[in-house]
Formats: structure tokens, C-alpha cells, sequence
């Protein structure tokens, strides 16, 4: 089955903006949350829907991939990878549900597996500027990011052996959980511990090399190669490329395309538009002119009588559709130019051409005959 859009999903507008995002999400959840439709599954089926529906578009980087290529801009993520970032966990609280793992699993549709998915590092995002015609013809390049790495000399505890304690305020567990009744039920609240920041040791002894970060800094160059015909919001996905945390694996690394604007050519989508200057006897009479294209110049075939703002299509001389067969086209606006120096000669055949019938051409109020 198709998937829907997730704009209608969500019943909101394509240009929305986050808090009217997260406020449709909130009625829909209080709407289809299964805690209140224990025997519908059709409840069950809508909640997956409208969460990750909810997941793409609250985060910019999935938002300007689907909002760019609609589904297929995702068609290489994973469940894990839509939903990742979300933290569905304190939105349920905000709204007052309370429900372990495996129930956030089905929701989610990742399985029933009941397990928690390991932590990680951040995710970071490149943004990799372009010209027109780069992003045209594809380009590789080589990009130089900071990086943090776990200390070798601790393994990334910040602290040698004997130099690390257990937290005595969570007692080792990174968290702390606190009870409140509240008519018939207990709320529990779970907030990571303020005194180990999570970790569930202190350290009491740093590590020489790291000094008790945990972490040391490097810079790495990584090659980033762009297919033609990449657009503004095109992401690139380097796993594993982000940053480490102490006890941590990376996160990954996303490098998003900035096309940048161009003193000739407006890009829409595949079609590049470009305005074009032609002669009033061209425009007139009709013929083949040459203008500026992404890949040199390319032939123009103007129509006859053609007027100022008229659209010249031609084929296949736009961008490269990533991915895809074929380029998109090229637009030429005309625009017609009055000569302003004249020749004797020239202003002569003019005044000739008057008086074979100016008005046949649509000019009200000549004389038949007159002079210029």
C-alpha cells in the first residue's frame, strides 16, 4: 500500500512550522493512542502512521529530503533512522501516558523485540555549498571535519582504573526516578542523575592524556561525492562519521547540499529559466539564435512575432535528475530590444515599412502613410 503524505497525515499545511507541527501531533496521539483504544487496532495501525509521520517532520534535515523527493528522498532510511533524534519518551509524558519499551516498539513499528536501542553519539550536519553548475555536472570533494574521539589512554572514562567511583547519589544507575500519586495511580518520573551526568561514576582521579574529558580532539578529511543534479536540502549519509561520547559509539554524519543562486539561470526543480535578449527584426520575422545553456551555448529557436515575456522551450538542456534517466529543460524567456542609434539607411527602410501598413502589426493610431 502507498504510504500517504505525510502533511495529510498530520492534517496540517506544507508550510507549517514546528510548534504547529508538534500541536497536530498532540491531538492525533490524544486522539489514536492505544492506552485509550485498548481493542482498536485501527487506532494501533493510525498512531504508527501519525508518529512517523510526526518524526520526518519535525526534523529539518528528513523534512527538506521529503519535502525535496517525497517518499524516495527516504527510500535509504531505516525505521531506526526516521525515528531516530525523537524523543517520544518525554512527548508521551507531556501528554501523561506512561509505558515501558516494548510498547514503544510496536508503536513505532521496529518489532517486538522489547530492547532498548544502545546510545550513542550526535549526529552532525555539513552544510556543502555548490555552484549551479557543480551541482549540474556532480563533484567530489574532500571535507575536513573536527572530531572527537574517546581517550585511548582511558578508553574514554575520563578517569585510569583506580580513578573512578560509583556515584553514591543514583547509586550506579545514571538515573533518578521519583514517585508522586496522583488519584488512583503513581506517576513515576526518571531523569538522568545531575551528580555523575548519567554516567553512574564519578570521576575522582583524571586521566593525564585527556585531562578527564574522556575525549581527545582530531580532525579527519572524508570525501563527499555528489551526483549530478543534487539540489538545495540534498543529504548525504556517512554512518558512524559523528561524534563519540565516553563509553559511546558515534553517531553519524549528515553533509546537506546549499545550492547557491546564479547571476543567469532560476532553477526550478529539473528545469532551469533564463532570460534572453533577442533583435525586434528576430522577434519578428522569427529564427534560430544562440544563448548561454549549464554546458555551453545552445541554439534558441525563436518564433515568429514573438513579444516580450514569450517562453522558449529547450529540450533536455536542463539539470540531471539524480538517480534517473534524462535532464530536465531549459526555459528562455524572450525579451525584445528596441535598437536606440540608427543608421540613416536603417531609419529609411523603417519609415518604408511603416507605410506598407504599420497597423497590420497592432500599432493603434498610425497614420497610413505617415512619417516618422
Amino acid at each position: 500500500m502507498a504510504k500517504k503524505d505525510y502533511y495529510d497525515v498530520l492534517g496540517v499545511a506544507r508550510d507549517a512550522d514546528p510548534a504547529t507541527i508538534k500541536k497536530a501531533y498532540r491531538n492525533l496521539a490524544m486522539q489514536h493512542h492505544p492506552d485509550r483504544n485498548p481493542d482498536d487496532d485501527e487506532a494501533a495501525r493510525k498512531m504508527k502512521e501519525v508518529n512517523e509521520a510526526y518524526a520526518v517532520l519535525c526534523d529539518p534535515q528528513k523534512r527538506a529530503l521529503y519535502d525535496a523527493y517525497g517518499h524516495a528522498g527516504l527510500e535509504g532510511y531505516t525505521q531506526d533512522d526516521i525515528f531516530r533524534g525523537v524523543d517520544f519518551s518525554s512527548l508521551f509524558r507531556e501528554f501523561g501516558f506512561g509505558f515501558g519499551d516494548g510498547l514503544f516498539d510496536g508503536l513505532f513499528g521496529r518489532g517486538g523485540s522489547g530492547r532498548r536501542r544502545p546510545r550513542r553519539g550526535a549526529d552532525l550536519r555539513y552544510d556543502l555549498g555548490l555552484t549551479l553548475e557543480e551541482a549540474a555536472s556532480g563533484v567530489e570533494r574532500t571535507i575536513e571535519l573536527p572530531q572527537s574521539s574517546p581517550c585511548p589512554s582511558c578508553q574514554g572514562t575520563g578517569a585510569p582504573a583506580d580513578g573512578l567511583e560509583t556515584c553514591a547519589r543514583c547509586h550506579g544507575t545514571g538515573q533518578m526516578v521519583r514517585e508522586q500519586r496522583s488519584g488512583y495511580g503513581v506517576v513515576r518520573q526518571i531523569s538522568v542523575c545531575g551528580e555523575c551526568r548519567g554516567q553512574g561514576r564519578i570521576v575522582k582521579k583524571p586521566c593525564p592524556d585527556c585531562q578527564g574529558h574522556g575525549m581527545n580532539e582530531t580532525k579527519k578529511e572524508l570525501r563527499v561525492e555528489v551526483p549530478a543534479g543534487a539540489d538545495t536540502g540534498y543529504t548525504i549519509r556517512f554512518e558512524g562519521e559523528g561524534e563519540s561520547g565516553p563509553g559511546l559509539p558515534p553517531g553519524d554524519l549528515y553533509v546537506v547540499v546549499q545550492v547557491e543562486r546564479h547571476p543567469l539561470f532560476e532553477r526550478h526543480g529539473d528545469d532551469i529559466y533564463l532570460q534572453h535578449d533577442v533583435s525586434f527584426t528576430v522577434a519578428a520575422l522569427g529564427g534560430e539564435v544562440m544563448g548561454p545553456g549549464l554546458g555551453g551555448d545552445v541554439k534558441i529557436d525563436v518564433p515568429e512575432g514573438a513579444q516580450t515575456g514569450a517562453v522558449v522551450r529547450v529540450p533536455g538542456k536542463g539539470m540531471p535528475r539524480p538517480d534517473r534517466r534524462g535532464r530536465g529543460d531549459q526555459y528562455v524567456v524572450v525579451r525584445v530590444v528596441t535598437p536606440t542609434r540608427l543608421s540613416r539607411e536603417q531609419k529609411d527602410l523603417l519609415r518604408q515599412f511603416q507605410r506598407l501598413g504599420e497597423k497590420d502589426v497592432g500599432q493603434p493610431g498610425a497614420r497610413k502613410g505617415g512619417k516618422g
